[in-house]
């Protein structure tokens, strides 16, 4: 039997998730709760409808069409009741202005890699090839898994992975031996404020970027990158015990900043989701300038900082 795997898009043509020109698979389903997370429709690991109210009509075809009773007019809005929402679909397809859109199907690595085929010729150019991300590729370990091998092993493509690392050692092994380039985030060092930010602790993210500095540190490629939250994890005692970790380690690794943005605010509004970081009313997207002044911090601290 094939296996299934449940992703949310394919995003071909990228250029910003690894070498050359990519293929960027998006798997559903996360066990972190990032505050600033810029794809929260990838964080169930289930289908989901996301609503944007500005394109909506109104015209109730939703609400007549549902079979749950999970779509209703109140107070001259159409809202949707998500613990009645099965995400079947059916509303997807009945409104004429494509106000609603299904997150996440189950596809065969067949179905995926028959994608992924198609801009072979771009990735030889380029040095490019398949990105496998998320959400977390760590949760379907066997689908992801042989994504990988077959990409690798029959098509010869070279592979990549964007993960948290938040996984058992076993199936990091058994994942990353098909993967090429890896890129993980350091998000916080302390674990206490790991835990509050995230929602988890640090402790095994860490430890398995030293099992793969320790058991694949002459076959892969790796990349920390460390997204940058004003006023959150920018603090210079974060970043000195971040460059004090990765100096720890038995290879040299170089580091890539993600400045904060706020273009996942619409996607939490379109999930019915309050976004997480509206607590925190001072954060803004900062300038190049300051990116530019942690990568002068971090280098004087004798990390390499790139842009990939």
């Amino acid at each position: 039997m094939s296996i299934k795997g449940l992703i949310f898009n394919i995003q071909r043509y990228s250029i910003h998730d690894g070498p050359g020109i990519r293929t960027l698979v998006f798997i559903k389903g996360c066990p972190l709760r990032c505050l600033w997370c810029c794809n929260p429709e990838g964080q169930l690991p289930k289908p989901e409808i996301m609503y944007f109210e500005n394109l909506c009509i109104r015209c109730g075809a939703c609400v007549k069409v549902c079979p749950n009773n999970a779509s209703i007019f109140r107070d001259g809005k159409v809202v949707i009741l998500r613990d009645l929402c099965k995400a079947c679909g059916a509303c997807v397809k009945v409104c004429p202005n494509n106000a609603r859109r299904l997150v996440g199907n189950y596809v065969t690595v067949d179905e995926v890699l028959n994608e992924v085929v198609k801009d072979m010729k771009f990735y030889a150019r380029s040095g490019g090839g398949l990105t496998v991300g998320g959400g977390e590729p760590l949760t379907q370990p066997e689908f992801v898994k042989e994504l990988l091998r077959r990409a690798k092993e029959e098509y010869y493509i070279h592979t990549a992975i964007e993960t948290s690392l938040y996984a058992s050692a076993e199936v990091v092994r058994k994942v990353l031996k098909y993967v090429d380039y890896i890129f993980v985030d350091i998000k916080h060092m302390d674990p206490e404020k790991h835990r509050e930010l995230t929602g988890v602790s640090n402790e095994l993210i860490l430890n398995n970027i030293r099992l793969i500095v320790n058991e694949l540190r002459d076959e892969k490629d790796i990349v920390i990158r460390i997204p940058i939250i004003p006023g959150v994890n920018d603090d210079r005692e974060n970043l000195n015990n971040i460059a004090n970790f990765i100096k720890s380690l038995k290879k040299e690794i170089p580091v890539e900043l993600l400045s904060y943005h706020e273009l996942g605010k619409f996607k939490y509004a379109a999930l019915g989701k309050e976004y997480p970081l509206n607590k925190y009313k001072s954060i803004s997207t900062p300038s190049k300038e300051y990116i530019e002044e942690i990568s002068k911090y971090l280098n004087s601290l004798g990390i390499k900082v790139i842009k990939t």
